[in-house]
């Protein structure tokens, strides 16, 4: 995941200075050092890198900070907010007209990913923003490209709108735009060939689709694996186009990230999405304070309070959590969370959204854990309803007949219910203490208040889910 080895280094450099209860020179001096390091070893431009520092240790030295309480705190603010600087201070939204059709060309090179992120985005203002978009493949030189929307376009119930690689992209364009008029669709998305390189060919076709369309938005995909040549293709392509965002593919790769840090300083770029994994529903809005969260190990609630929103069963799991609360946890209920952690993804990747546990994350055993869930899922759907109610009358011959149910064993169906029983005491500990008020501080989870908080928060989806 990009970031990882950076956020690491980060934490731990920011461990050791808030643990100071003064702050000298000296220490700010070693700080920014390792900052500096960290940042450049993530593959971040040593300009940007230069003044970041430079801000940074401006702010820090002064006497609010050298005099305050907590200085460490502050110092790990100020970077936070540099960090959210360089990415762009505000979220950018697609440029959508008031009235008319609104038109989106998707630019860059051959291998980023456009046209999958073409439907992600397509998918995305679908489902999120109530658009009405329509496809249009303009890519006519890579014969795959043409099937590829189509199969995505399939998949998300969008149209695609082609007349094939004989047919010129220019002329796709003209044709798609009176097509898209013709049917009602309120967003045209122009998937546009893409080269190995930049070349003259490649970007006389791009201009002629802008002259004509007049696009709201150019968004070029950037692959994060690529480094600090991020900055050099969004240069050259903001030059010739007028690039209005970025979209960053393949952000779950094993990549430094660094490149994002430096691609708006220098090109003044905003990014607007980001895609995160290859799955159609893989692409998230860009938000720079969350990812600067991300980066600095302080979790990002907000994003995995939306993703719970669009794929849980709000219902069952605000049921769930109402018994959990009043003491009350069965074997029906546990399934229930194991149902909901499926939907959600992965784990690890839940886990780095939650503040203090992001560090954790990278011990789970993600292959291990989801074999471990599916079988516990299958032992409790090989029980009977009284069993999961009450299954202190689980004997040998009743465990035989649930381990051979769910295709496991006696010693499998033994672990899941001694899990049950941790975790049915965990849950009647943390309900008391949340009653009286007196729940302690659980690592990063405890700046949330615990469960009280939890159950506000469950509340809260509730009711957005209702506003839909």
């Amino acid at each position: 995941m990009a970031f990882e080895s950076l956020s690491d280094r980060l934490q731990k450099t920011f461990k050791n200075i808030t643990g100071k209860g003064k702050l000298t020179e000296k220490n700010m001096n070693d700080m920014l050092r390792e900052v500096r390091m960290s940042l450049l070893e993530a593959d971040v431009n040593y300009g940007v890198v230069k003044d970041f520092i430079a801000r940074v240790k401006e702010k820090a030295m002064g006497t609010e900070v050298m005099t305050s309480l907590n200085p460490g705190q502050m110092v790990v603010k100020i970077v936070h907010d540099e960090i959210v600087d360089l990415l762009g201070t505000q979220d950018a939204p697609l440029n959508y007209k008031a009235m008319g059709l609104t038109t989106i060309m998707m630019v860059g090179l051959q291998g980023t990913g456009k046209t999958t992120a073409s439907a992600k985005i397509a998918n995305v203002i679908k489902k999120k923003q109530s658009r009405n978009p329509l496809l249009v493949a303009c890519d006519v030189i890579r014969p795959a490209a043409i099937e590829q929307l189509k199969t995505l376009g399939e998949t998300i119930g969008v149209e695609v709108f082609s007349l094939g690689v004989e047919t010129k992209a220019l002329e796709t364009a003209q044709k798609a735009m009176a097509y898209a008029q013709e049917k009602g669709y309120d967003t045209v998305i122009f998937d546009t060939a893409g080269r190995l390189h930049i070349d003259e060919e490649l970007m006389q076709e791009l201009q002629d689709i802008k002259a004509y369309v007049h696009p709201d938005d150019i968004l070029l995909t950037v692959d994060a694996m690529t480094g600090q040549d991020i900055v050099n293709v969004a240069n050259s392509f903001h030059e010739q186009l007028d690039v209005t965002g970025l979209v960053l593919t393949k952000l779950d790769g094993d990549s430094r990230g660094g490149g994002i840090l430096s691609v708006r300083a220098i090109t003044n770029v905003p990014v607007k999405f980001v895609g995160l994994g290859e799955k159609i529903e893989d692409l998230d809005v860009f938000h720079p304070d969350r990812m600067a969260d991300r980066i600095l190990g302080m979790g990002d609630i907000l994003s995995l309070v939306e993703q719970a929103q669009e794929k849980m069963d709000m219902e069952a799991s605000a049921k769930s959590a109402n018994r959990m609360m009043n003491g009350q946890f069965t074997l029906t209920d546990m399934l229930v969370q194991y149902e909901q952690i499926e939907k959600m993804g992965s784990l690890g990747g839940m886990m780095k959204l939650i503040p203090g546990f992001s560090q954790m994350a990278g011990q789970i055993d993600e292959d291990k854990a989801d074999s471990k869930l599916k079988k516990s899922k299958a032992i409790i759907l090989s029980m009977t309803p009284e069993e999961r109610e009450n299954p202190s009358i689980l004997r040998a011959s009743r465990k035989n007949r649930i381990a051979k149910g769910s295709g496991t064993s006696v010693a499998d169906v033994n672990r899941c219910i001694n899990e049950f029983e941790k975790m049915k005491t965990v849950m009647k500990q943390m309900s008391s203490m949340a009653k009286g008020g007196k729940m302690p501080g659980m690592g990063g989870m405890g700046a949330l208040g615990g469960m009280k908080q939890m159950r506000a928060m469950n509340k809260a989806m509730k009711k957005n889910k209702k506003r839909r």
